[in-house]
Order: structure tokens, then C-alpha cells, then sequence
């Protein structure tokens, strides 16, 4: 439905007005600090700081577990998922899925496309029988078409999660059949890629975002669609993902050079930050807002962890992770005549928000613990055999030389 630029920018300024920057005074700010993670560098709540090199430690076994099993409502709920067949997000619905079912919700999961296809060969896809044996039902279907896929009419869902659409056109559909269909919730994966660079980094809730992004158009569709009435909504941005089932390269990326005892090429200098979250701490922030659907109405949140990691951090990490040394090259793009987002596979810039409205708002708390989440991504990597099979090297190759380093063997 077409509206106006002034009625876009009013409703979306109603809407997103209540995440705007959260300050680290509040009581519920300074309880969730006391059981989380130091602040990141460069926080607005928390800058300059002389805490800044202590690492957080691995929570307990019994922290992590309760953090886990987030929805505990005793309401229980219908929910939809309309998830991607494709790129990296796919597994959000996956893990979502996993918890609201051991929570004993209702969950069906609507996938894109046909059931026979290759793509569902592979992961998460092909680990949806762990769906179906904890009483959860799948589908495969169009969303451009919702009520046919799930059954027909107007199904008594209590919630539906957008987990495909990048824009508009996508998720119009699914919008619109949700709030015909009387739906109470409706929750919209959108991307953390929407905000404009900012000089002061990190990006929060409520800073300026690309007025061309899909995702930006769905979000202020949302918000007018959904405004006032039974019916609500929440968007929730992500960020780079890692966890078991993800099928987008972010960790094998340096796995792939590490173990061949490849140089690993990083663009600039290797400071530039960045957010890598575990999935887990996706789908309870997604399980939260489904639990508190009063807290949740109407706003934006950054569904990220809350620390970043350096470019070089991140070879480091990994490395240690693969029992490994590793070697880091820095390249200027240009100079080198490479194109870098084809070559590496973060942004070569500062790109990292902080989740301060899901933990004010929801009372979420990050259990992502990047040292030791890469252990088990080492573990599956290893025992997937992908360190042993044959690779090329090529683009490596070309900015290794160009830097006067002698192409390194490609044998595995």
C-alpha cells in the first residue's frame, strides 16, 4: 500500500520513537550490565573506560542453558514462520523454531520453494526431521500466496515471523494475509546493513538508515499497517551470524586458509570492527519478543551480541580455535585491483551496532562467547572434512603477489 514520503517519515518517527538511544543510568540498563558483558569499545553508555581489555569469560553451564530456554509464557502460542530458502538467514528460523517448540509453543515452519529441491539437501534444511520430532509441521510453499501454503483460509496463528523478505514486494503479501487473518504478532527479519556509516560508531536503535534499503520501505510498511488495533509488530536487525546449520561462509572463510597454512588476506589494517553473533542469541531474542509482545510492539532492535571483534581479531580467534598459527596480510583493495567484498567476507569499514533495546525493552541478555563458539565451529568443520578437500585460492593469490608474497601452495 503506497503512502506518502510525509506520512512514511511520520509514522516511522512514531514507531521507532521509543528505541531511541537507551541510557546506561537506568536501573534495568545497570542490572542487565551487572550480568553481562562489559560494554563495547566506542559505546555512547560507557566510553572511555579502563575496563576495556578484560575479556568476558564463558558463562556457566547452568547461565547459558537458562538463557536458552527463554519462553517460558503460559499462554502458549501458534506461531508462523516464513523462512528463506537461501543465504544466511535461513538458520534463524531454524533455531527459533527449536525453541519456541522445546517451550512447548506451536510452530510451523513455511520454507520457500519445493521440498524437492537440492537446496533443501543441505543445511538447515536438511536437519528440519529435528523439527518434525519435536511436533513442529513444515511446508513448502509461496509466500506470495501464505493462506494456500499453510492450509487455506485464515489460519489461527498467533504469531508470524517474516524470516524471507528483503522488501517490500515479499513481504506485502505476508503482511497484509497476517493482519486480514486477525494475527496478533507480526516479527520482520531485517538487516543491520540499513544504517548509514556513522562517524560515531556503534549503531543503535533509532540512527539514521538508507532511505533506498528494502528493508527500510517493509519496516515503515509495518509500522503504518500496524499501528494502533489488536495487531502488532516488532523488526529485529541482524548482523553476521555464525552457529551449527549455517550455510554462509563467515568462520570457514578462515578455517579454509588456516588449516592449508595459507596467508590470510584482511583488507585495510585489520582494525575495523564488526559484530558476529551466535545464532542461539537470535532466536531468544526473537523468543522474548514473542513473550512480551506488549514490550516488543512497535520497535526496531538490533539483534546482535554485545561485543564486536576486529578483522584481525577474528583470524586470530579462529586460528586459536584450529590449534593454529596464522599469518595476517594487509592489502589496500584499490592498489591491489581487487574487488574487496568478493574477496573477504565482512565489510571493509567499522560496521557494528549494540543491542540496547532488546535489553531494555525485553531484559535480553548475549550469551554469544566468540572464543569458545569458534571451538565448536572448529569441531564441525574438522569433522566435516572440508579442510582436506581440494580448493582454489585464486583471488588470494593474485593480492598475495601483488604485495610481494609468493602465492602460497593450494594443496590441502
Amino acid at each position: 500500500m503506497a503512502f506518502s514520503a510525509a506520512a512514511a517519515a511520520a509514522s516511522t518517527a512514531t514507531a521507532f520513537a521509543s528505541v531511541r538511544r537507551i541510557s546506561a543510568s537506568s536501573p534495568s540498563q545497570q542490572q542487565m550490565l551487572r550480568h553481562s558483558a562489559q560494554p563495547l569499545p566506542f559505546s555512547r553508555s560507557a566510553f572511555p573506560r579502563a575496563v576495556a581489555a578484560k575479556r568476558r569469560r564463558a558463562a556457566p553451564a547452568a547461565s547459558r542453558a537458562a538463557a536458552l530456554s527463554t519462553v517460558r509464557a503460559e499462554a502458549k502460542k501458534s506461531v508462523l514462520i516464513v523462512n528463506t530458502n537461501s543465504g544466511g538467514h535461513a538458520v534463524i528460523g531454524f533455531y527459533f523454531a527449536k525453541e519456541l517448540l522445546a517451550a512447548g509453543h506451536a510452530v510451523t515452519v513455511l520454507t520457500v520453494g519445493d521440498e524437492a529441491s537440492d537446496k533443501m539437501k543441505k543445511p538447515p534444511f536438511s536437519r528440519f526431521s529435528e523439527l518434525t520430532s519435536a511436533g513442529g509441521t513444515t511446508v513448502w510453499g509461496d509466500p506470495a500466496d501464505v493462506g494456500a501454503a499453510v492450509g487455506g483460509g485464515a489460519a489461527p496463528f498467533d504469531v508470524v515471523l517474516d524470516n524471507n523478505g528483503k522488501d517490500l514486494d515479499a513481504v506485502r503479501p505476508v503482511a497484509d494475509w497476517a493482519k486480514a487473518s486477525g494475527v496478533g504478532q507480526f516479527l520482520f527479519i531485517s538487516s543491520a546493513g540499513i544504517y548509514k556509516p556513522t562517524d560515531e560508531p556503534p549503531h543503535v536503535e533509532g540512527d539514521a538508515v538508507k532511505e533506498s534499503a528494502g528493508h527500510v520501505a517493509v519496516e515503515r510498511y509495518l509500522a503504518e499497517q500496524f499501528a494502533g488495533g489488536s495487531s502488532s509488530w516488532a523488526s529485529l536487525r541482524p548482523q553476521y551470524m555464525i552457529g551449527s546449520g549455517n550455510n554462509k561462509d563467515c568462520e570457514e572463510w578462515f578455517f579454509d586458509r588456516i588449516v592449508r597454512g595459507r596467508p590470510v588476506p584482511i583488507p585495510g589494517n585489520g582494525m575495523q570492527l564488526t559484530n558476529i553473533t551466535h545464532v542461539r542469541d537470535l532466536s531468544s531474542m526473537l523468543a522474548l519478543a514473542v513473550e512480551n509482545p506488549a514490550a516488543a510492539a512497535g520497535k526496531v532492535f538490533n539483534c546482535v551480541s554485545d561485543r564486536a571483534v576486529t578483522l584481525d581479531g577474528m583470524a586470530r580467534l579462529c586460528a586459536a580455535a584450529a590449534g593454529a598459527a596464522v599469518e595476517i596480510v594487509h592489502y589496500d583493495p584499490a592498489a591491489v585491483g581487487v574487488d574487496a567484498k568478493k574477496a573477504f567476507p565482512f565489510r571493509n569499514m567499522h560496521f557494528y551496532a549494540e543491542p540496547r533495546a532488546a535489553k531494555e525493552a525485553l531484559g535480553w541478555a548475549s550469551t554469544t562467547n566468540l572464543p569458545e563458539d569458534l571451538k565448536e565451529r572448529y569441531a564441525e568443520y574438522a569433522a566435516s572434512g572440508r579442510g582436506e578437500k581440494d580448493m582454489a585460492f585464486d583471488l588470494d593469490d593474485k593480492i598475495l603477489a601483488a604485495v610481494g608474497k609468493a602465492p602460497a601452495s593450494v594443496a590441502a
